[in-house]
């Protein structure tokens, strides 16, 4: 007869760490071309992008958290821009399995960082739509944003 161990009801079955995203979708987008035609002539040198991205991440209930990945920018000043766009970009993820501890981490890195490819192509989507060559947005290190983000919500030593 052979030896087989068998699970009783008591013994808990580990769930593996994972994160799903069940839907993900454009809640806000906006680009605007304000000088066009004028703006899609020859330009003489190349336009000053700016960029702002911001995170936010919110729970839904139970495992499901709301991740919105905001990226705004143009390119040009004044009378002399270009484009701008705003695009807010939303998912809800599902968590298993992760520490209680890690999961304000994982909404706020590994979120973002899924959705990170999905908002840079309708940017460049938009912008190539706009007349203008595609504007490819470099990849960002949601890390370095994260850890950014606690440090300014800290107070500083020595404030009362």
């Amino acid at each position: 007869m052979a030896n087989e161990q068998q699970n009783g009801p008591e013994e808990a079955q580990e769930v593996q760490p994972s994160l799903n995203v069940l839907a993900q979708y454009i809640k806000d987008l906006s680009f605007e071309n304000p000088n066009a035609p004028r703006s899609l002539g020859n330009l003489q040198n190349s336009p000053q992008i700016q960029l702002t991205v911001n995170v936010n991440g919110k729970p839904l209930g139970g495992p499901d958290y709301e991740v919105e990945l905001s990226i705004e920018g143009g390119a040009g000043e004044g009378a002399n821009t270009l484009f701008k766009f705003e695009l807010l970009y939303g998912a809800v993820i599902r968590l298993a399995g992760i520490p209680e501890d890690n999961i304000h981490a994982m909404v706020m890195i590994e979120g973002p960082r899924l959705l990170f490819p999905f908002a840079r192509q309708i940017i460049a989507d938009c912008t190539r739509n706009g007349g203008f060559p595609p504007l490819m947005i470099d990849p960002i290190d949601f890390v370095a944003l994260y850890r950014n983000r606690l440090a300014q919500s800290q107070p500083t030593v020595g404030q009362a």
